[in-house]
C-alpha cells in the first residue's frame, strides 16, 4: 500500500492547490475525456431514465426496500438514556451534516453501490449527500448509476472519479464543498487516497479490490465454490479468491473450473485436515466476504472472528448480499476486517455522551474524583468539584 500512497500524494496536493482545474486535467489524464462541467444536471438525470429499462428501475426500488429494512432494524437507538436516581446519563447518536459517497465506475456500472451507501446515509439523517463517480469516454455518467442516485435522493452528483474525487470531497474545490464523511469502495488508488485524507476527514474504511474466502468440506459442491470464486474475480484483475477446504478432490476440481475462465486470476486454495484449521486460516486472512459451505455451518460460524460479511449454506451466495438481501456490500478488504466493520447507518453517525448529576450524586463521587485528580497532579480538577458543593 505504501507504494500506492506515494503515487497518490501528488494527486491529492494538486487538487488541494488547484481545485476544479485539477479535477478537469486529472479526469482527462486518467479517464481520457475532457469534461466541460463537473456537476451533473437535472436534464442529464431525466435523460438517464429514458435509457434505463423500467423493469430494472423496479428491481432497484425493490432492492432499496430490502436494504432500508435491514439497516433500519439494525440502527442504534438515537438516544440511550439511563436514570440511576442521582445521575442521568446517556448516549445520543447524531448524523454528520454532509457526506460524500464514492461510486466506482470503469469496468462496470455499480448502481448497487449507490444503494448500499446512500440508503444508510439517508436513514442516519445526513443533511446533504453528494456523490462522485467517473465519467465515461463521452464525459457522461452511466445512466443506470444516475437513476440509482436519483432514486436514493442524492443531493449533488459529480462526474469525477479516482483519487482526485476523494481529494475534492475531503478538501473542497470551487464546485464541490468539502464533506465530513467519505464512504464507498474503489480501486487501490482510491483506497490509498482515502487513507491519506483520513487525517482530515472521516472515512468509512479502507475498501479496495474485492475478495472472497470460501470454507468448504466434503459436502460442498465444486461448481458452487468455483462460481463464488469467479463472481469475485470478474470485478478486477486485483480481486482475490481463497478456498480453504478439507477435500483435496474439491480443491482440484475448483482449481480447474476457475482457471478455465480466469487463468491469471488471483486464486489461492489450501487443503486442511480439519475444518477448525481452515477457520483459523480464514480468520488470519480476515476476508471481505466469507462463504461457509459445510455441514453444521452455524457451528463453524461460531468460530469466525474476522470477516466483513458471512454467507452460510448453499442458498446464500455473495451476490445476494451484493444486490438484494439487505446487508451491505461496502466492506473492509485487505485484512482490515480485523478492525473495521461494513457500512451501516452508524457509519454516518457520531455519538455524544451526556450526564446530569444531582447534588447528592456529586457528593457521592467527590471523594473519588478528588483523590484520583490529586494523584494525577490536577488540583484544579479537584477544586472544580469542591467549589460546586460549597
Amino acid at each position: 500500500m505504501d507504494e500506492f500512497i506515494e503515487k497518490v500524494k501528488p494527486i491529492i496536493e494538486k487538487v488541494k492547490n488547484e481545485g476544479d482545474k485539477a479535477l478537469i486535467e486529472l479526469t482527462e489524464k486518467f479517464d481520457g475525456v475532457r469534461i466541460d462541467r463537473i456537476a451533473v444536471t437535472e436534464d442529464e438525470i431525466e435523460e438517464a431514465y429514458e435509457r434505463v429499462d423500467d423493469g430494472l428501475v423496479d428491481a432497484l426500488e425493490l432492492a432499496k426496500e430490502n436494504i432500508e429494512r435491514f439497516h433500519y432494524i439494525t440502527m442504534p437507538d438515537r438516544d440511550i438514556r439511563i436514570d440511576f436516581g442521582d445521575m442521568i446519563m446517556g448516549k445520543r447518536y447524531v448524523p454528520v451534516e454532509r457526506a460524500g459517497l464514492y461510486i466506482p465506475g470503469g469496468r462496470a456500472s455499480y448502481p448497487s453501490t449507490v444503494l448500499m451507501s446512500a440508503v444508510p446515509a439517508n436513514l442516519a439523517g445526513v443533511d446533504e449527500i453528494v456523490a462522485c463517480t467517473p465519467p465515461d469516454s463521452e464525459g457522461k455518467v452511466n445512466p443506470l448509476t444516475l437513476v440509482a442516485m436519483d432514486i436514493c435522493g442524492i443531493d449533488e452528483i459529480y462526474r469525477v472519479g479516482g483519487a482526485q474525487a476523494i481529494a475534492a470531497m475531503a478538501y473542497g474545490t470551487e464546485t464541490i464543498t468539502r464533506v465530513e464523511k467519505i464512504a464507498g469502495p474503489g480501486n487501490i488508488y482510491v483506497t490509498a487516497a482515502k487513507l491519506i485524507v483520513s487525517k482530515d476527514v472521516s472515512i468509512d474504511m479502507p475498501a479496495g479490490p474485492s475478495e472472497v474466502m470460501i470454507l468448504a468440506d466434503e459436502s460442498a459442491d465444486a461448481e458452487t465454490v468455483a462460481l463464488e470464486c469467479l463472481a469475485q474475480l470478474e470485478h478486477d484483475p486485483m480481486a482475490r479468491a481463497f478456498v480453504a477446504t478439507t477435500s483435496g478432490k474439491l480443491a482440484r476440481e475448483v482449481e480447474g473450473k476457475v482457471r478455465e475462465v480466469f487463468p491469471e486470476g488471483i486464486l489461492k486454495i489450501k487443503v486442511f485436515e480439519k475444518i477448525g484449521d481452515a477457520v483459523e486460516f480464514a480468520n488470519s486472512i480476515a476476508p471481505e466476504h466469507l462463504v461457509i459451505l459445510t455441514e453444521n455451518h452455524w457451528q463453524v460460524f461460531e468460530k469466525v472472528r474476522h470477516a466483513g460479511s458471512v454467507f452460510l449454506g448453499r442458498y446464500s451466495p455473495v451476490a445476494a448480499g451484493d444486490y438484494a438481501s439487505g446487508t451491505n456490500h461496502i466492506l473492509p478488504t485487505g485484512g482490515f476486517a480485523r478492525m473495521y466493520s461494513g457500512v451501516s447507518a452508524e457509519t454516518f453517525m457520531k455519538s455524544m455522551t451526556y450526564q446530569e448529576i444531582s447534588r447528592e450524586g456529586l457528593e457521592k463521587l467527590s471523594t473519588i474524583i478528588s483523590k484520583i485528580a490529586k494523584a494525577e497532579g490536577l488540583e484544579w480538577h479537584a477544586k472544580s468539584v469542591e467549589e460546586r458543593l460549597k
